[in-house]
Order: C-alpha cells, then structure tokens, then sequence
C-alpha cells in the first residue's frame, strides 16, 4: 500500500473532504484570493529584484567615486609661493605697537 505513494483515491479522497469542509461555494473563492495572493507576490518579489541590481550598481559607482577621491587627494600638490612673508622681527614691533 505505501510502495506507490498516493494513489488516485487517496486524492479523491482528500479532494471529497475538503469539498466537505468547506462547501462548493467556498472553494472558488479561496482559489480566488489564492490567486491573487501569488500574483501580489510575484509582483513583489520581481520588484525587489529589480531594486536590488540599480542599488549594486550605485554601490560600485559610489565605491569607484570615493576611490577616485582618495586618489586625487593623494596626489602632491604643486608648492605655493607665499606673496607676503611676516618676520618674527616685524611680528614683535606690531605687538609693541611700534
């Protein structure tokens, strides 16, 4: 009896008791909501799918960004001539008023 599995009966049988259970008028609209419950699901689940590729695409671009700023930052940078130089000579006479 347990070699084949279920039988044609067997879901005959389960079929004849759900039928019971619930009723004729039952069944066709839980098949309903049924439906659109995999369909809302489907539509999520293709969804988050859809977000998940633009969000690991804008990761790798921010970390290429940040990778180009830290290598602009660690370039040397060309000195600058100072246009006025104060001395310390120059900064004890300002403070003595001098």
């Amino acid at each position: 009896m347990l070699r084949n599995g279920l039988e044609p009966w067997h879901l005959l049988v389960v079929l004849a008791v759900i039928v019971l259970l619930f009723g004729s008028k039952k069944l066709p609209e839980m098949a309903r909501g049924l439906g659109k419950s995999m369909r809302i699901l489907k539509a999520e689940t293709k969804a988050l799918r859809e977000d998940e590729v633009p969000a690991d695409a804008a990761a790798q671009n921010s970390t290429a960004n940040s990778t180009a700023a830290n290598t602009a930052t660690e370039q040397p940078r060309p000195a600058v001539n100072p246009t006025h130089v104060t001395t310390a000579a120059e900064t004890n006479k300002s403070a003595t008023g001098a």
